[in-house]
């Protein structure tokens, strides 16, 4: 185990040295300068210049770039959107409210997924799995943008269930309340993912043999299901878990524009919008490196899941 994880951990960390590697040079090569704001003189401009080696050919650049990150955990300033302020302090501001919606939006597709599908399993080709099957179906289809669009004339503007945009000075629970319409906009499309996968693979699994002895030895259908198809399925279902958590985060890029979240999914497009290099390609880090954890995590969660699989073993994965 410990050398799988060690395996996992290096190729994580070059993954993430490509992605910033390419990440620097398209960002840098884009046409324009962060320098363009009129409010940088022309004095100011060449001083900034220097210190960031942006006089430097690109590959000189990212020498000095790279070499700051390693030396001194320094990854440059915004320029624009909050000028001087060091790109992690604007990121970390914003950090909690994004994985807030991002978690609490899997937190709930898990449990409703995994119980939707096997309730449709449960009861195949009958009423509850057609009246599943065609929630699935308009959850997948239907875009988030346009759930947060729809929860908010009928939940917020229509009933006056929550407040129609994120209040971030308001009390904790207005806080609250204003995440309810976001996270079930981001549940939806995983809610109805996880049920299709699961609902699919234990259709299977209570047709397999192992199924047929295990009834056959005094147990019933839904024992049967519980005690072996159920873990035999979530097995292939895991494997969605990552772009799961992928398409959500992708999402509320969108939702918090929507429901004005002061996260950081708004701050990808206002520092591109900006030319705001460096926070850019945090902003992209930050993304990357998430992604790669729930990689990680989904990776060890397989021997969790069912001890038949041996990570890290005598051979190579």
């Amino acid at each position: 185990m410990g050398r799988y994880l060690l395996k996992r951990f290096g190729m994580m960390l070059l993954t993430l040295f490509v992605i910033l590697t390419l990440g620097f040079l398209v960002i840098r090569l884009m046409p324009g300068s962060p320098f363009d704001d009129p409010n940088y003189s022309a004095e100011m401009t060449r001083m900034l210049e220097e210190k960031h080696h942006l006089h430097e050919p690109i590959l000189v650049q990212y020498y000095y770039f790279l070499k700051d990150i390693v030396t001194g955990g320094y990854w440059g300033v915004s320029l624009n959107l909050e000028p001087m302020t060091p790109v992690w302090t604007v990121i970390g501001r914003r950090i909690p409210v994004t994985l807030t919606v991002n978690f609490l939006s899997l937190l709930i597709a898990l449990p409703l997924g995994i119980l939707a599908g096997t309730w449709a399993a449960l009861y195949r080709n009958k009423w509850p799995d057609h009246v599943i099957s065609l929630l699935t179906v308009l959850f997948i289809s239907v875009p988030s943008f346009v759930m947060a669009s729809l929860l908010q004339y009928f939940l917020g503007y229509q009933a006056g269930l929550f407040p129609l945009i994120y209040d971030a000075t308001g009390t904790e629970a207005v806080r609250l309340t204003s995440l309810v319409m976001p996270v079930l906009a981001l549940s939806f499309h995983p809610i109805a993912m996880i049920c299709r996968h699961l609902r699919g693979e234990l259709a299977d699994n209570m047709r397999a043999e192992y199924m047929i002895t295990a009834q056959a030895k005094g147990l019933s259908l839904r024992q049967a299901v519980f005690r072996h198809a159920f873990r035999n399925s979530l097995i292939p279902v895991m494997n969605i878990i990552v772009p799961l958590f992928t398409n959500i985060l992708a999402g509320s890029l969108v939702i918090e524009r929507i429901f004005g979240i002061p996260g950081v999914g708004g701050l990808m497009t206002r520092s591109i919008n900006a030319k705001d290099h460096w926070l850019t390609i945090t902003v992209l880090f930050f993304y990357a490196m998430i992604h790669l954890v729930t990689v990680l995590i989904t990776d060890i969660s397989y021997g969790l899941i069912d001890p038949r699989i041996r990570l890290g073993g005598g051979r190579d994965d």
